[in-house]
């Protein structure tokens, strides 16, 4: 063997060596202050990440629509302007647009106004949340006019989950499923085609057994049964791929910067228990972008509206999980060793030289 070439397996114990040598090189009493001064800080993080949205939860840009006459409209259209910033009014010329926009997602609900008086129209299944805010604006301005308000469900939650609790808790699971998947990959030193082999198979097994828990058993989700496990999958993908993108390019601080940007600020900022627009901005927007934000809407969209406004989200997280799979091929050539490397490790051992005679 040339002296200028060592095996494989030397070269990754030097390297391990090496590493915890530079651990170990950092004085006790720094370490100590690391661990006591870091764990406040992602205690902080955690808490700012997952409180601070919930309570700040308020309409903003809600769409709502409108339907009816003109002139019998504007006293509503008037008093709910007055709440300024809260809604996005969208107006329709009978119920039967109203329902139609609330069935393709473009609305939460809708204010219709009838010769018997007022009717609101809700969607729970879009958000149980938004579905009671609205019934609480609505009614507080009709008992101000001296009217009462008849409130229809268009689109309603399962009866296994009326209040979305349930499908609320399903972005958490998923979020962690595909960020252990990432990371394992990234631990077991997967590269290349046996990466995305591994990543891809652990989306598509998580998919179906989320979908056999959430639809067959728990009976929460009430869609097509493969296009739920299609959504479920495609988003444990996306985030795998990310996980596992972002740890080839990084190394091991890859993956703590996937778990940050997925399960810190995806899965609080995703508004699967209430919604997008219930969120301060721009938290909001934000959540959207991300993949638990984009895989709740997406698998709300295919379980409850028929595949209402699924394009959108669908389209995020194919991005990210191209992005993350392009990411791990692209870390496994950095890293594969140069031909010249490769021709110098396969070069037989020359002779050892003669011991000279005494």
């Amino acid at each position: 063997m040339s002296a200028t070439s060592a095996p494989p397996t030397a070269a990754k114990a030097s390297a391990t060596t090496s590493a915890e040598a530079t651990a170990h090189s950092v004085p006790p009493s720094r370490r100590m202050v690391a661990v006591i001064v870091l764990i406040p800080v992602v205690a902080a993080l955690a808490l700012w990440a997952f409180a601070w949205p919930n309570a700040r939860t308020a309409p903003r840009d809600l769409p709502l629509g409108v339907a009816g006459p003109a002139a019998a409209t504007a006293r509503i259209e008037t008093g709910l302007k007055q709440r300024e910033g809260a809604f996005e009014i969208h107006r329709y010329a009978d119920e039967a647009a109203a329902r139609a926009a609330i069935k393709d997602r473009t609305v939460y609900g809708a204010v219709v106004v009838t010769e018997t008086g007022p009717k609101l129209l809700t969607a729970s299944a879009a958000s149980p949340m938004v579905a009671q805010s609205l019934q609480q604006a609505v009614t507080q301005q009709a008992t101000r006019a001296g009217v009462q308000v008849a409130t229809t469900d268009v689109v309603a939650t399962p009866a296994n989950d009326p209040r979305g609790s349930a499908f609320g808790s399903s972005v958490l699971p998923l979020a962690l499923a595909g960020t252990a998947s990432g990371a394992l990959v990234a631990l077991l030193g997967l590269r290349g085609a046996r990466a995305v082999g591994a990543l891809t198979g652990a989306a598509v097994l998580v998919g179906v057994a989320a979908t056999a828990i959430a639809d067959s058993w728990l009976g929460v989700l009430t869609g097509d049964w493969w296009a739920e496990a299609g959504a479920l999958s495609l988003t444990t993908l996306a985030v795998g791929a990310t996980v596992a993108g972002l740890a080839a390019l990084l190394g091991r601080a890859g993956i703590g910067l996937g778990a940050l940007l997925i399960v810190f600020l995806g899965n609080p900022f995703s508004g699967a228990s209430s919604a997008p627009q219930m969120l301060p901005e721009p938290v909001g927007t934000l959540g959207q972008w991300l993949p638990p934000g984009a895989g709740a809407s997406l698998l709300r969209s295919v379980s409850f509206f028929d595949g209402a406004a699924a394009l959108g989200p669908a389209l995020t997280l194919t991005w990210w999980a191209a992005l993350g799979l392009g990411a791990v091929f692209l870390g496994h050539m950095l890293k594969r060793p140069t031909k010249t490397t490769e021709r110098a490790t396969d070069r037989p051992a020359s002779a050892p030289a003669p011991t000279p005679a005494r």
